[in-house]
């Protein structure tokens, strides 16, 4: 694993916990931080994935 999987990995996770903080609050802001941090960590994840098969 490249430094891009792991970084996005961690961005995915913490996106999820946001989120789910989000929900169980109700804090819609939150929740939309969530997604944005989830969204931005399946895309450096891919760009790993790809710099790994490179």
């Amino acid at each position: 694993m490249n430094r891009d999987q792991i970084e996005g990995a961690a961005k995915d996770i913490k996106g999820d916990i946001k989120k789910g903080i989000g929900n169980l609050t109700g804090d819609e802001k939150l929740k939309a931080e969530g997604n944005l941090d989830k969204a931005e960590g399946k895309i450096q994840k891919g760009a790993g994935n790809v710099q790994e098969k490179l």
